[in-house]
């Protein structure tokens, strides 16, 4: 269980939130889909994210958009945040990427990613 926040990113694999939680400095709930979301799960995350600030982090390929077109109709108020198309993949973008990104969302992020080359 773990200790709620005010902010939840939502993620497809366990790999993207190892990633994300590296740059991270800020308490943030982070959620995996593994790549798809059945109904009764979805239900139950609309009903548990209910007034927080949530985002959503894709792939940048066919099933990170079915996933976050999927997300957009359930959650309309949600920030979708994008890595650039040529990283593909949140898991393996540049840690100094994905700072700058969730810099931008207002996320606080460790120092260090912050001002590589």
């Amino acid at each position: 269980m773990s200790i709620q926040t005010d902010i939840v990113i939502i993620v497809e694999g366990l790999s993207d939130k190892k990633r994300l939680t590296q740059v991270i400095k800020d308490p943030v709930d982070i959620i995996c889909t593994n790549g798809t979301i059945g109904l009764s799960k979805l239900d139950e995350l609309i009903e548990e994210l209910e007034g927080r600030d949530i985002f959503i982090l894709a792939d940048s390929d066919p099933s990170g958009d079915r996933l976050r077109k999927q997300l957009k109709r359930e959650f309309p108020m949600a920030r979708h945040l994008y890595i650039d198309r040529k990283f593909r993949e949140v898991a393996t973008a540049p840690l100094e990427h994905l700072a700058q990104i969730l810099l931008r969302a207002r996320i606080d992020v460790h120092a260090q990613y912050l001002y590589k080359g």
